[in-house]
């Protein structure tokens, strides 16, 4: 496909993060020349992560899947060309949602919140539980505590490691989204429209998007005739796009947009 030689990326962070989680994966592609962008969610450019920690945005926990995926749409149209398009865990899921759109020219999924139809299995579950479990919690934000953030996102790199990024990038993350990915309210894509490449990523040790969630997006996408691939990270948490290592995820994805 002659469109999927873009020189532009479009960054797309998941739920409790801010755009700053891609410091790292970002620079393996600024260095062959490509343009990078990383637009962060509505309402999470009022504050730094500590302040939106203190003083979650007014109205920010009933935002929705779609008008996030509209959000990004608006940026990604306003492009001179269409671009790489990278998202980790939600941000994956939105990768293809905007892919199935017909929106950028390639998309990567990185360990990608589960598309339509994709049951997230137990662990994933109990790793939502503490979002979904809250009277009324489809309205409230949701701030990932210190200890589930060393549990469950970032369970492989050291406890230093993980109190300097929980301080520097963990944000309220608004609950309706967590309801509508598990009840597939809104996630639903068809692979059979996507005409633009797909490549989906798994982390062996995630226990916030478990390998088989993973696995089983792909097992839906693989359905297009378009290529899909995908890729298993061992030794890796739900945070290989930051921790050690990642140089290997960066590596990857590029040389598989290079190939494209």
């Amino acid at each position: 496909m002659a469109e999927s030689s873009t020189k532009t990326v479009v960054f797309v962070h998941g739920a409790w993060m801010t755009p700053e989680c891609w410091d790292s994966l970002r620079k393996p592609f600024e260095a062959a020349g490509y343009t990078v962008h990383a637009p962060t969610w509505p309402y999470l450019d009022q504050g730094t992560a500590a302040e939106l920690r203190a003083n979650p945005p007014a109205g920010f926990g009933g935002l929705g899947i779609g008008p996030i995926v509209d959000h990004y749409q608006s940026f990604i149209e306003k492009l001179p060309e269409k671009p790489l398009i990278i998202g980790h865990s939600f941000g994956g899921l939105y990768v293809q949602m905007l892919l199935d759109r017909g929106l950028g020219a390639a998309g990567i999924g990185i360990s990608p919140g589960p598309v339509g139809g994709v049951i997230p299995g137990p662990i994933s579950l109990a790793a939502a539980l503490p979002v979904i479990a809250r009277v009324g919690g489809w309205m409230r934000p949701y701030t990932l505590s210190r200890e589930g953030f060393a549990k469950n996102f970032a369970n492989t790199v050291s406890p230093e490691m993980q109190a300097a990024a929980y301080d520097k990038l963990v944000v309220p993350t608004p609950g309706m989204i967590f309801y509508q990915a598990a009840g597939s309210i809104g996630t639903w894509v068809n692979p059979k429209r996507r005409t633009q490449p797909l490549l989906i990523m798994a982390a062996e040790h995630d226990r916030t998007v478990t390998p088989y969630v993973s696995k089983a997006s792909y097992n839906v996408q693989k359905h297009s005739d378009a290529k899909t691939d995908f890729k298993f990270f061992p030794g890796r948490s739900h945070f290989l796009i930051a921790e050690p290592g990642w140089e290997g995820v960066g590596d990857y994805a590029l040389n598989w947009a290079q190939g494209l």
